[in-house]
């Protein structure tokens, strides 16, 4: 089973240690029900929290993977917290979309979405709605 993650780019200082907990019960209780593959973008605090997350699970599950979802071929990205890097097929998308279609991307390849959603605009929103309407489960910490 694949998961991904969609949230906002900022989370409040005093959030943090609620949605971490919340987080790793919820990833770990996938982890029981078959997932072993974490799509994750990289971006924001949210991205950060879950990629750290999904490394702290891996000292006891180890056979789950972390994967870095890139949207730029040409950017470096820091990989300590990922096993690797998927480049999806963006190549022909204009540089100012290539971070919605390869969340689109994400999505259309997990199972099941965890997201941190508290408002109803930008990015985060828009790929909530967009796995909303693909039907995928849903689990919003």
């Amino acid at each position: 089973m694949k998961v991904t993650f969609c949230g906002h780019s900022q989370i409040a200082p005093s959030e943090i240690k609620h949605i971490s907990e919340r987080l790793k019960e919820v990833i770990e209780e996938l982890i029981w029900e078959g997932a072993d593959e974490f799509l994750l973008g990289g971006y924001g605090d949210f991205d950060k929290l879950c990629a750290a997350t999904v490394k702290e699970l891996k000292n006891t599950h180890p056979h789950i993977k972390s994967i870095l979802i890139i949207p730029y071929i040409d950017r470096a990205f820091d990989q300590q917290l990922y096993d690797c890097s998927e480049y999806p097929p963006l190549e022909n998308v204009p540089k100012r979309f290539a971070i919605s279609k390869r969340n689109e991307y994400m999505v259309d390849n997990s199972d099941t979405i965890i997201s941190f959603i508290n408002h109803t605009y930008g990015g985060a929103f828009k790929t909530f709605s967009y796995a909303k309407r693909k039907a995928k489960q849903l689990i919003d910490i």
